[in-house]
């Protein structure tokens, strides 16, 4: 990973985030952004941090639909290759990207435009300690069973 003081308004860094729901990807992405400068904080915030959970929000709150999921995922997608192609030095997917094809469009969109892509795997998906973390921490009511569920489909990725 990058040195957050090494990353400039010329970087072209995609960062992929993958980890279960309540795992901390979030606030991974809180602190790294935060080591950066004001310029770079809002480019980001304001065109660069794509989680399709944003989609679920109404008036601050959060709102699942299954039958939107799908919908709500190829709107992230083309907000992150929109970031991307408008040249926002850090473009970043805050998705739990559990399957290798969930995150496969952002990667492939990402090294096209000629991003440097950085995946941030957050948590131990074979930790049940972490499991109960997750199921604990998350902010939206996803029991642990579910995250039980998502842990055994989780994909590593081969070297």
């Amino acid at each position: 990973m990058p040195e957050p003081r090494t990353i400039d308004g010329n970087s072209r860094l995609a960062i992929i985030m993958r980890g279960l729901p309540g795992s901390g990807k979030s606030y991974w992405v809180r602190q790294f952004i935060q080591e950066l400068s004001v310029e770079l904080v809002q480019s980001i915030t304001e065109k660069g941090l794509c989680s399709t959970d944003s989609f679920f929000y109404r008036n601050d709150r959060y709102f699942f639909d299954a039958a939107r999921l799908a919908e709500f995922h190829q709107l992230n997608l083309s907000r992150f290759i929109e970031a991307l192609a408008t040249g926002v030095p850090v473009v970043i997917c805050d998705n739990t990207n559990m399957a290798l094809w969930e995150f496969a469009a952002y990667q492939a969109a990402a090294k096209a435009l000629g991003y440097r892509v950085h995946i941030q795997q957050i948590g131990d998906v074979r930790s049940k300690t972490h499991l109960h973390e997750c199921a604990k921490r998350n902010k939206h009511g996803v029991s642990l069973k579910s995250i039980q569920r998502m842990a055994s489909q989780f994909q590593t990725i081969e070297e």
